[in-house]
């Protein structure tokens, strides 16, 4: 895997690129909060293997990751999915197969509906839609836009464990929770800072990605929604709305996943991509797996 720094309209994101080009286009990964690159190590790994002859590219978004912190940029799903479009330029991919997860997938749906021509496919996984965004990412978002100077009183390290606390319970296993929310949420206590946190969780309230839910009708691409049925910060019943809202779309529930399908079930979120990636698009759904 290959990985480096590209500046996108005035700031600097990270990427790393795996897999092999081939005849199959593109697929760029897009993680939800407060996740990086990180979260898509394992479904990539197998779907290197699996479905060879795709570009694989896998993005920290800003102020996520090795990427740079947000300053004064928006953080909007839309603001998200205009640094893609332009990574994408950056990166001479003309279109590609986007897959979300949680605010990820909100940032791909946002693509596919502003640039429908640079979308060839759609794969959202326990994704932000319509007015339902993570509860409890919410909540500590409201505690923060009342309190923000006390958290940066507080320090990152402090609002990062209190994120860590109440991010666990997406994770099957305990054990993968806590090793990845102590790399994902190292970044805020390290160079990218409280305020970046704090931006962030004020973000998870972005009224953009209701708005788009009248366009998701729209949208003629092959789609595939994954979900963890026991994911306690976005019902599966989004899952459903979007399965009924896109034409064509199918909808896979995962009985033993969480929120962080990605890395509670990589093999079987990895065979779900590998799927769409040769499938065509009609307009009937397909029943739910």
């Amino acid at each position: 895997m290959r990985g480096e720094f590209v500046d996108v309209a005035g700031s600097r994101l990270y990427y790393y690129a795996a897999g092999t080009r081939g005849a199959g286009e593109p697929v760029v990964f897009l993680h939800g909060f407060p996740a990086s690159s990180h979260l898509w190590h394992g479904v990539v790994r197998e779907l290197a293997v699996s479905a060879p002859g795709h570009r694989l590219v896998v993005v920290d978004m800003l102020g996520f990751g090795r990427s740079d912190r947000p300053l004064d940029a928006a953080l909007t799903a839309m603001a998200h999915a205009g640094r893609v479009r332009a990574l994408m330029d950056e990166l001479q991919i003309d279109a590609a197969c986007l897959v979300g997860h949680g605010m990820g997938g909100g940032v791909a749906q946002a693509v596919a509906c502003a640039w429908p021509e640079r979308v060839t496919r759609l794969c959202l996984i326990d994704s932000v839609a319509f007015e339902a965004w993570p509860r409890r990412a919410a909540r500590l978002s409201r505690w923060l836009s009342s309190a923000a100077p006390l958290g940066r009183a507080l320090g990152a390290p402090l609002l990062a464990s209190l994120a860590h606390g109440s991010l666990l319970a997406g994770y099957a296993a305990a054990e993968t929770g806590r090793r990845s929310l102590d790399h994902y949420l190292h970044a805020f206590t390290n160079h990218l800072g409280v305020d970046a946190l704090v931006a962030q969780l004020r973000a998870m309230r972005d009224p953009t990605v209701s708005a788009l839910g009248p366009q998701l009708a729209g949208l003629r691409r092959p789609t595939a929604i994954v979900w963890g049925r026991l994911d306690p910060f976005i019902d599966v019943s989004v899952g459903e709305r979007l399965r009924d809202a896109i034409p064509g779309a199918t909808l896979e529930v995962i009985p033993d996943a969480r929120h962080y399908t990605p890395e509670d079930s990589p093999e079987r979120v990895a065979r779900a991509i590998g799927e769409l990636l040769v499938r065509t698009w009609r307009a009937e759904p397909q029943e739910d797996a």
